[in-house]
């Protein structure tokens, strides 16, 4: 039995790398060939790299409400992003 973990490439550095990888993670498991524990660690895998995304989505929503705050005056206002 392989360890797909071993196989998978490191933590994320973008949210396009742990998306690409969430989806080769996907064929995996669509694909049915994975063994019982194969298929339990691919989809943890899976997990971690979801709620990498999840966290990756939300911050840049919290950006865009920040650039879209409107001020007292009717105009848009734009504070620096803290990162």
């Amino acid at each position: 039995m392989t360890d797909p973990q071993k196989d998978s490439t490191p933590s994320p550095t973008s949210f396009e790398g742990a998306f690409s990888q969430l989806q080769e993670l996907v064929k995996k498991l669509e694909g049915g060939s994975l063994a019982l524990e194969d298929s339990l660690k691919v989809f943890e895998e899976g997990v971690r790299l979801t709620r990498y995304c999840q966290s990756s989505l939300t911050s840049a929503e919290q950006k865009v409400e920040q650039l879209m705050k409107i001020g007292a005056d009717g105009k848009t206002q734009t504070k620096p992003f803290e990162d």
